[in-house]
């Protein structure tokens, strides 16, 4: 699909010199590449130059051109974050950005455009790059969300089941929840970085012909990408304390159940050993004889397992 503003572009239109205008290409069709390539007179990378993840192959330059491409969050409204290569095309002229995924930032920008008659195709690039870092600010205040409340399920939870499976089963799923945050907020630090040297390949390549106001927003998204990268290195730390944490309950939780499988197993090895030396069929036994003999074996295999537990107990294991 091909949107293009002021407004949209035709077959019949491709004689016509570039005006100043934006075409952004969703899932472009061959057709719609060969109009835009014929018009412009530029070359519309593939999905797979896209993915490319050296810097020369993401910021390159030809004549007054500037060919960019950054990975960009989609899916944001879903439990599957992905990301999106997408690519820019600027020129004094025209900005073309490529892209396969429905990107949220893109949209709002192209409402924010559809009623204009004239738009600046660098304004347009900033305004992209301006929303992408808002709406992915609020990406990151949505992971340290889930964290904070996974926090509160694993520290400040006393509502602890007596069922260890259970403790472990809430325990597990706080560890996925902690998951999905780290991968997310990773997401969103990789797009910071494709973001933050697009907007300084931007401002070195288009200097001294950059409106100043231009230049200015262009470096408040480099601190606000700064600042939110500090921001994400806090929460990475946070969601590894959660993550070592919730590993650690888990682990003693397991511990404890061996503690009591041990104790249970020495417990009942010295009621075994009497029952079975009374149990020898020997000829020569004075308590066969014995007419409290059978209770006094009973009385000794309490014994010997009461005494256990009360040395386990003084030791403090139980």
């Amino acid at each position: 699909m091909l949107n293009s503003f002021p407004h949209r572009l035709n077959a019949d239109q491709a004689s016509l010199a570039p005006e100043r205008r934006w075409d952004d290409l969703v899932q472009p069709t061959q057709e719609e590449t060969a109009l835009v390539r014929t018009r412009l007179n530029v070359v519309v990378p593939t999905r797979d130059a896209l993915e490319e993840i050296e810097s020369s192959s993401r910021l390159r330059v030809e004549g007054d051109t500037l060919y960019m491409s950054a990975p960009l969050l989609s899916g944001t409204k879903t439990d599957r974050w992905k990301m999106a290569p997408t690519g820019f095309i600027l020129s004094p002229g025209f900005l073309v950005t490529i892209r396969d995924a429905q990107l949220d930032a893109f949209d709002a920008i192209g409402d924010e455009m559809a009623g204009k008659d004239a738009i600046d195709p660098a304004n347009v690039l900033v305004r992209l790059l301006e929303e992408a870092v808002d709406r992915a600010a609020d990406y990151l205040e949505l992971c340290s969300k889930m964290v904070s409340d996974a926090s509160q399920a694993v520290f400040f939870d006393d509502r602890q089941s007596k069922r260890l499976s259970s403790d472990t089963a809430t325990l597990r799923t706080t560890m996925r929840c902690v998951g999905q945050a780290a991968d997310r907020a990773s997401r969103v630090r990789y797009m910071f970085l494709a973001i933050d040297r697009m907007a300084a390949f931007v401002t070195d390549r288009c200097q001294p012909e950059m409106a100043n106001d231009l230049e200015l927003r262009l470096e408040a998204v480099r601190h606000d990408i700064a600042s939110l990268d500090e921001f994400e290195t806090a929460l990475s730390g946070r969601i590894q304390l959660l993550q070592d944490a919730a590993a650690g309950f888990i682990s003693i939780a397991q511990n404890d159940v061996v503690k009591l499988l041990t104790i249970v197993s020495i417990v009942g090895v010295p009621p075994v050993l009497v029952v079975g030396i009374y149990g020898m069929n020997f000829r020569h036994m004075p308590e066969l004889d014995w007419y409290y003999g059978y209770p006094f074996a009973l009385a000794l295999c309490v014994a010997s397992a009461i005494l256990p537990l009360l040395w386990f107990k003084w030791r403090g294991w139980l």
